[in-house]
């Protein structure tokens, strides 16, 4: 396992990346081009105690983004909240240039704004790096402007307004981004539409199997394993195709499953929420009436 090394705050991050002091301890916007990274940077993983926004181009090979190839190169924006894990890749031999921007910001500069409760809210700060947001050219110039301000303001003196002119800043950039995290839900239909393929052939295995028993119901830790993506970002994703969140679309094929043996089988109700991975048989029939309206029993009847 690879050595953890924690970055407590904005100071101690430009000292290891061989910067400069910050001008500002809380906030900062730093170029990549200027990061200096030892070699042993690359053999460890990273925790910072404070949000990394950043932006990167130049890449020369393809990124992925759940499990596909992307063509939005211009650039490529990644969401890192304090307490995360993350490493540092090493250059590939043929890197150009590297260039982009970390946008650093300390909780404590949040500290008693609207943000501080509600930053945690943009479900991308949990999405995995295969995740990140892919920007078009027009977007990325967008994106580049709102931090740009962000980084003029906090270089002027300091007056009773500069927080709340940053603050406003960064609330305009995290709400652009999740524009753009939603376009690229919608533009991306066919690996969208693949991925969702996916967690029905998932669910349908998994339910087919006879050892459901023992097994229990699907999590939707298990799911998001499954597809490789994280929690947040599926259900972000299934939220914008189908309105529905991941542990509904369990539950509807629970659902599926259950009128299935109602109507086909003998099987008592008991046994069909224990077939299903239910430990208790009222909770079986507790969720079934809530999605249909009709007790198990109700339901079978229907067909006699």
């Amino acid at each position: 396992m690879k050595e953890v090394r924690r970055i407590k705050s904005i100071v101690e991050f430009h000292r290891t990346r061989g910067l400069p002091s910050p001008q500002h301890p809380l906030i900062s916007v730093v170029e990549y081009a200027s990061i200096q990274l030892s070699p042993e940077s690359y053999n460890v993983n990273w925790v910072s105690e404070f949000y990394n926004i950043s932006l990167k181009r130049c890449l020369v090979s393809k990124l992925r983004y759940g499990q596909q190839q992307y063509d939005f190169d211009d650039g490529v924006m990644f969401f890192i909240a304090p307490g995360q894990v993350y490493g540092i890749e090493a250059p590939h031999p043929e890197q150009k240039t590297r260039s982009g921007w970390m946008l650093l910001v300390h909780p404590d500069f949040l500290w008693n704004t609207s943000l501080a409760k509600c930053i945690r809210q943009y479900e991308f700060f949990d999405y995995s790096v295969n995740e990140a947001l892919f920007l078009s050219e027009q977007e990325e110039s967008i994106i580049g402007n709102v931090v740009e301000n962000i980084r003029l303001e906090y270089q002027r003196n300091i007056d009773k307004f500069s927080q709340n002119i940053i603050i406003s800043q960064i609330e305009t950039l995290l709400n652009y981004s999740q524009r753009f995290y939603q376009r690229q839900f919608i533009t991306r239909k066919v690996t969208n539409h693949k991925l969702l393929d996916r967690l029905e052939d998932i669910l349908t295995s998994y339910f087919n199997d006879d050892g459901l028993s023992d097994k229990g119901l699907p999590t939707v830790q298990y799911i998001t394993k499954e597809l490789n993506v994280s929690a947040s970002y599926l259900s972000g994703l299934l939220k914008e195709l189908t309105g529905l969140s991941t542990l509904q679309h369990i539950q509807n094929k629970v659902i599926e499953k259950a009128k299935e043996r109602l109507s086909t089988t003998d099987l008592s109700v008991s046994e069909i929420a224990y077939g299903l991975g239910f430990e208790h048989p009222q909770s079986f029939s507790k969720m079934f009436k809530a999605k249909t309206s009709l007790s198990p029993l109700e339901f079978r009847a229907s067909f006699n």
